[in-house]
């Protein structure tokens, strides 16, 4: 399938593809928790990875008010 055809497709259902893949990456996020993972599944990086996982998991994070 030529990518045309595949941005057709998701059109028609009212998508697009990278808010598919964030989606995608998110629900991995919430049921792993582990960037690592995150990382070797979706090629992402480092940072992309935490964030995702922060996102999923806010109460395991506690931020730093000293940090800012």
């Amino acid at each position: 399938m030529s990518p045309y055809g595949l941005t057709a497709v998701f059109r028609r259902v009212g998508l697009s593809a990278s808010r598919l893949r964030a989606d995608r990456i998110y629900d991995e996020a919430t049921h792993t928790a582990d960037p690592v993972v995150l990382m070797k599944v979706f090629g992402i990086g480092v940072g992309t990875a935490v964030r995702y996982v922060r996102a999923a998991h806010p109460t395991r994070f506690h931020l730093d008010p000293v940090a800012d």
